[in-house]
Formats: C-alpha cells, sequence, structure tokens
C-alpha cells in the first residue's frame, strides 16, 4: 500500500497510472488539479443542515443534471446544483485526461458533497464510516466492474483522515471464503430468477450477479467482523484542506475517522480497460471459489448509452 503523490499536473509524459490504482494504491495530488470556485466552495461548506431543509449528503446525477438531497424549496438549491454540475464536469475532464484507457469505456457514476463531520457520527454499524470496508453499491450493480472514486477536501482547515488496509486480494484470500463465497457462487442463479420474478410484479428488488451479491455482504461481513478491524494492517493517510485524491474502493478497504466538507466523483471502470484485469475483484474471487461470478461478457464493456462527456 502506497500514497503516490502527484505534485506537478499535467504531469510529465510517463504516465500510466493505471497500475499504481491497480495494485491498491491511493493517488494524491497536494492541490486540486481542476478548477473549483471559491463561490462555489462557500456556498456548499455554509448549507444549513440543521433545519431539515438539507439532508446528509448531497447527490448529483450528471446523466440527468438533477441532485438529491437537498429540498427544492430551499433558496439554493439551484445555486448547488449548478456548484455540483460544474465541480462534476471538471473533475470527469481532469480523469480523462489522467486515465485515458479507462476513460474509453468507463461510465459515469454520481458525484456527491459528504458536509457533515465524520468523527462521532451516530450511525447504524453497516453504515458507519469509520469501520474498514470495500464498497459496493446496493442499488447499482457493477456485475465485475471497478469502483473509482475521486475525492476533494474543501474544508479550509481540517484534514480528511483515513486509515486503509492492505488491497482486496490479500483480505480476500483470508476472508472471502469464510464470509461465504462458495453459497453465493453456488446459488446465484437460483436467487437471480427469485429476483427477476419478484421484479416482474412490480417489486423493488434488483436482479445482482454472484459477484455483486458476495461483495455486499462482504461490504457487511468486514464491518461486523471485529477480528479484522482489530488485526488488519492498518495506514493512516491525512488529507489537506485543498488537496484531491483517487483510490477503487472496492479494491482498497477504508475507513473514514474525521473530516469535514468533502466532495466526490464516482466511475464504474470496466474491467478490461484496466492494465491487467487479473487484479479486478471479480478475478481474485474467481479464482478463489473456481466458478464464473458474472455473465460472461459483462464486466469490461459498458453500453454506448451509459458513457457521459463533460
Amino acid at each position: 500500500m502506497r500514497f503516490v503523490t502527484v505534485d506537478r499536473w499535467p504531469s510529465p509524459p510517463r504516465s500510466d497510472y493505471r497500475p499504481e490504482l491497480e495494485v491498491g494504491n491511493v493517488l494524491f495530488f497536494p492541490e486540486t488539479p481542476f478548477e473549483l470556485p471559491q463561490h462555489g466552495k462557500e456556498l456548499l461548506r455554509h448549507l444549513d443542515f440543521a433545519g431539515g431543509a438539507v439532508h446528509k449528503n448531497v447527490a448529483y446525477r450528471p446523466a440527468s443534471d438533477r441532485i438529491t438531497g437537498i429540498d427544492a424549496g430551499v433558496p439554493q438549491a439551484e445555486q448547488v446544483r449548478g456548484t455540483m454540475r460544474e465541480y462534476s464536469r471538471n473533475v470527469i475532464e481532469f480523469t480523462r485526461s489522467l486515465l485515458p484507457e479507462y476513460a474509453k469505456s468507463w461510465k459515469v457514476d454520481y458525484a456527491s458533497f459528504r458536509p457533515l463531520e465524520e468523527q462521532g457520527r451516530d450511525l447504524p454499524l453497516n453504515k458507519r464510516n469509520d469501520l474498514i470496508h470495500t464498497d459496493a453499491f446496493p442499488s447499482r450493480p457493477t456485475n465485475g466492474d471497478l469502483i473509482l472514486r475521486v475525492f476533494t477536501n474543501i474544508h479550509p482547515s481540517k484534514t480528511r483522515n483515513w486509515v486503509v488496509a492492505d488491497p482486496f486480494p490479500v483480505i480476500a484470500e483470508k476472508y472471502a471464503r469464510v464470509a461465504g463465497l462458495e453459497q453465493i457462487a453456488t446459488g446465484g442463479k437460483l436467487w437471480n430468477q427469485s429476483a427477476r420474478m419478484l421484479k416482474g410484479f412490480g417489486l423493488p428488488v434488483v436482479p445482482r450477479s454472484p459477484y455483486d451479491r458476495f461483495m455486499l455482504h462482504f461490504h457487511e461481513y468486514l464491518k461486523r467482523n471485529t477480528d479484522f478491524q482489530d488485526s488488519c494492517a492498518k495506514y493512516a493517510f491525512e488529507f489537506p484542506p485543498g488537496s484531491t485524491w483517487l483510490t477503487f474502493t472496492d479494491l482498497v478497504p477504508h475507513s473514514v475517522h474525521s473530516g469535514q466538507h468533502a466532495l466526490e466523483q464516482t466511475f464504474i471502470v470496466a474491467r478490461g480497460s484496466m492494465a491487467n484485469p487479473d487484479r479486478a475483484p471479480l478475478a481474485v474471487l474467481e479464482r478463489l471459489c473456481g466458478k464464473q461470478l458474472a455473465p460472461a461478457g459483462s464486466a469490461g464493456t459498458v453500453a454506448t448509452s451509459h458513457r457521459a462527456t463533460p
């Protein structure tokens, strides 16, 4: 696990940064390498979250240019949407320049603003950010593609403090089988048939590959496993105000212990665009169980309608 600092951007023409990310490193920019207007940062920092008009997080959906987490009647709602749109577009443009091979087939997911202080948040165990976990999205299965997230600390003075563990192949080797990998791999077809039938009746059920079912389960398993939380290797990172960093959050087990006012943009990266697809969590799990966990051809391909441009 390394903290790979890029202190000059545009960087020298080295640079394929994919191998650094794919082995589970964090790519760190001490100064945010794209435009982030001061008026937008001030607007987000001063939103009133006490009255219920603004919720715990603000999410922006680039494909539909919508925000959630803030009531439409709030006077600043349209300004917030414009700020989130600008942040998302600037991050997409920057990340496309940084990682052009990923950009050829990635899916642009949501952006978000995390306004609350992380330290001491009273959350249910499965939603706690201070417990080390790997990411998985309940409503948006990836079918073996990867979750790349770009974060920016816009707090004027506080660092955002992470603790990360060894990358996915290390923890999967120790914990995936005891977490139920074999059972989920074997029962996937029947579960998806049932899910599709229930969805046909109008129930809000999301059909998932065995891979996505396991990753959702593993997310909570790691949080609930006190042996893992207590004994895993831990690496502390402090991200200062004005910095930006990115990592694969399904490949890198991570937790957030303190910090406030962070922006984030998520990409779903096609496994086929990796420098080494064998490092993907899907490939790791399939080697461990000897079974196919996602439909053939799903990982590494993204429909054209899902691609997004700034």
